[in-house]
């Protein structure tokens, strides 16, 4: 069963990361084009725009998920099923739909109020803040026929849908960049335009996916839905907010002089960490509707407690990846950027903790628990504002990247101790434990020669080398892998 899941992971895996590579060419685009303050805005915006996502969105994907779930587990026969599914699909659809149209009024006729709360870069341009509101309303309303096409198991098709998105975007952004736009008064407005754009034509082409069925709220159904993804948006907003205000605290708690150009660094550099976040999100997209498929509790169990190791230790393989060779990576970004290069590597470590916190979702998902996400959730809230205000006052964005971690840290914490006493699963600690300290000291190791053997270029790139291929043999052998095994295999489907 477990196989399963890796094959659906690697097949979101190497598309998306194909996909969010171009994505991810908008980085030095942006960053060798505007200033650290101007850059700011776009880190700062699309802080933002997953915060309104998960809140307009109300835990309706989780929700598609189990209830989709349920209904191929009472349907009587494949006619009832199918309608089930339908009813799902319609309901959680139009429910996204009516709350983003909602929001996006609201947006429209508060949109001067809403660029004065925002900051003096937004107040002379309102026409900013509609355009992100008009994204959000076509993101939102594409949100559910998504996690069908995933619940379908029609991955190509949903990263196709995806790469057609990421391609518009990067293409006009591009010619934006040819055209002088960005120098123009609307600056970087443009940015938005082009995404805005990107959105518009994905919601044209994933229509047709939707076979007809239009979002028609069926009231009984919704109220079944709510009680079980309530709890999932309170959390959800939470989560999110937990790691959306690490920027928003660079940008109110520091002084306006310094902040937007602060906020700038800090989001050039979390773009860095492209691989480490590809990599969580194409196992949510697999792990997802894998977990809340309709297993035996023997079989999830089993299944959820080997993910979390062979996840753990995939991780740490892309940290020492990207940390041991990070000048490297520095190169994505523009020079006045890589002054913040030595968070690289707490920003990693934060993304590893919040993958690992979603393993530990699955079960409470799977049990209908949900309410349990709100402890998990608001104790990162908790635990990001108090180090928040406490650090980055006194050390900018270093402060805002190790509160971060640090409120990843407690999440996984708490989510541990949920599942160790509601939910018992033989997570293998010694193992995962093993891929931690050996990833950390090899790391160390690396940052030891740097700083006190004075090496050459030649010399530290080959350390680095050595290190990385020793944590990979480590987990050859601890895992017993047959490496020749696994090539022939390869060798043979070409």
């Amino acid at each position: 069963m477990l196989e399963k899941l890796a094959k659906q992971t690697a097949i979101y895996g190497i598309s998306t990361i194909v996909v969010r590579f171009l994505s991810y060419l908008l980085t030095p685009v942006y960053t060798y084009t505007f200033s650290q303050a101007t850059y700011g805005i776009v880190t700062d915006i699309y802080a933002l725009i997953p915060f309104a996502l998960v809140l307009l969105s109300m835990g309706m994907e989780s929700s598609f998920f189990r209830f989709t779930a349920k209904a191929e587990a009472e349907g009587t026969s494949a006619e009832d099923v199918a309608a089930r599914k339908r009813r799902v699909f319609a309901t959680t659809w139009g429910a996204n739909i009516v709350a983003a149209l909602i929001f996006f009024l609201v947006v429209v006729v508060c949109r001067r109020d809403v660029a004065h709360l925002m900051g003096a870069a937004y107040e002379a341009h309102p026409e900013y803040v509609v355009m992100v509101a008009a994204i959000i309303l076509v993101d939102v309303a594409t949100m559910i026929p998504f996690s069908r096409l995933r619940e379908q198991g029609r991955a190509l098709r949903f990263v196709a849908l995806k790469a057609v998105n990421v391609v518009v975007n990067v293409g006009l952004a591009i010619a934006f960049l040819v055209a002088g736009l960005y120098d123009t008064a609307f600056g970087v407005g443009w940015v938005f335009v082009a995404n805005l754009v990107a959105s518009v034509v994905t919601l044209l082409l994933i229509l047709p996916t939707t076979e007809h069925t239009l979002p028609r709220i069926e009231r009984s159904l919704l109220r079944k839905i709510f009680i079980y993804s309530l709890p999932l948006l309170i959390g959800g907003v939470a989560g999110t907010a937990g790691e959306f205000l690490d920027r928003q605290m660079i940008k109110y708690l520091l002084p306006d002089d310094i902040s937007m150009a602060q906020l700038g660094v800090y989001g050039a550099i979390t773009k860095i960490a492209v691989v480490m976040t590809l990599f969580t999100q194409m196992y949510r997209l697999a792990a997802e509707p894998f977990f809340l498929s309709n297993f035996t509790k023997e079989e999830f169990v089993e299944s959820n407690a080997a993910a979390l190791k062979y996840f753990v230790m995939a991780s740490m393989l892309i940290f020492l990846g990207i940390a041991l060779f990070r000048d490297v990576f520095a190169l994505i970004v523009g020079r006045d950027f890589r002054e913040g290069i030595d968070i690289l590597p707490v920003v990693l470590g934060a993304n590893i903790l919040a993958g690992v916190w979603l393993n530990l979702s699955f079960w409470y998902k799977r049990e209908e628990k949900t309410q349990f996400a709100l402890y998990v959730t608001f104790t990162g809230l908790a635990v990001v504002v108090v180090l928040g205000l406490l650090m980055v006052p006194r050390w900018g964005y270093r402060g805002a990247a190790w509160a971060r971690l640090g409120a990843e840290a407690a999440m996984v914490v708490v989510s541990l101790w949920l599942n160790r006493r509601y939910f018992p699963t033989p997570y293998d600690f010694g193992r995962i434990a093993e891929y931690v300290v050996a990833g950390v000291a090899l790391y160390l190791a690396s940052e030891a020669l740097l700083h006190y053997g004075s090496p050459t270029v030649v010399m530290r790139y080959g350390v680095n080398v050595v290190l990385f291929m020793a944590f990979v043999a480590f987990a050859v052998w601890r895992e017993k892998i047959d490496v020749k095994g696994l090539a022939r295999s390869v060798m043979k489907r070409r």
